[in-house]
């Protein structure tokens, strides 16, 4: 069964539809590309699944049930968490304290530290991360702010966890770490849709690959029986690529 199946979603800003039934679906334990140029719609359909935008129309599944998702809230409860291109982290505060905002155990109105502190370890420990959680957000590289975002994630209990454009910013060995990271993921039964232009991370770590072309579906593959320059097509003509990177140039 499909850990999430969305049917023909519609989505419209200012009277433009910008996602035009639209549908995808994730397996459990997998890596589901999503690919096209920018304005495609990729971030918008994901935004609609993590309860960031309300759906036009359209259904969505998730383990078989169908679901409204009208808030961050609901995905959370539903176990959907995404993780932005743009982090926002709370800067001034420690890595604990973010992974367990608003969440942090206590009593009587005052946080339990040690307890805290304890509990992200754990949870830091068990993904390989080698964070203090201690740590303020602050002092952190962009790809350790990553990692502590994935660590939330974890922490709500996700099993549906979407990346958007996750190594835009970060190295070749951060890379490697995150697809370290990427694959517990996979042999716990996460599923993972993973946003990205980069032609060399799609074919190293996706199961499928889904290309939305102007808000609508172009194709679905299993990554083994597609090729680059076949996606390239299917996301437009106009694609220019360099160092297996693909831009859309007009």
């Amino acid at each position: 069964m499909d850990l999430v199946l969305m049917e023909d979603i519609r989505k419209s800003f200012f009277g433009v539809e910008v996602l035009h039934k639209v549908s995808f679906c994730l397996k459990p334990g997998s890596v589901h590309a999503l690919m096209g140029e920018n304005g495609a719609g990729k971030s918008t359909l994901m935004k609609v699944l993590a309860g960031v935008h309300k759906r036009d129309g359209g259904k969505i599944f998730v383990d078989g049930e169908e679901v409204e998702i009208e808030s961050p809230a609901k995905a959370r409860s539903l176990g959907i968490a995404m993780i932005h291109q743009e982090l926002s982290p709370v800067s001034e505060m420690s890595v604990a304290e973010n992974i367990f905002l608003g969440r942090e155990p206590g009593k009587l109105g005052f946080i339990d530290y040690p307890q805290l502190y304890r509990k992200t370890s754990e949870i830091l420990d068990g993904l390989g991360i080698n964070i203090n959680p201690k740590s303020r957000m602050k002092s952190l590289r962009v790809a350790d702010q990553q990692m502590v975002e994935i660590a939330k994630a974890i922490s709500w209990n996700a099993r549906i966890v979407i990346m958007d454009e996750p190594t835009s910013a970060i190295t070749d060995h951060e890379v490697d770490s995150l697809f370290r990271i990427i694959d517990d993921m996979k042999k716990r039964g996460i599923g993972i849709v993973y946003i990205s232009h980069k032609m060399d991370e799609i074919f190293r770590i996706s199961d499928e690959i889904t290309v939305l072309r102007d808000g609508s579906n172009m194709n679905t593959w299993k990554a083994e029986d597609v090729d680059q320059e076949t996606l390239i097509r299917s996301m437009d003509g106009n694609f220019r690529c360099k160092n297996q990177v693909c831009i859309f140039a007009p």
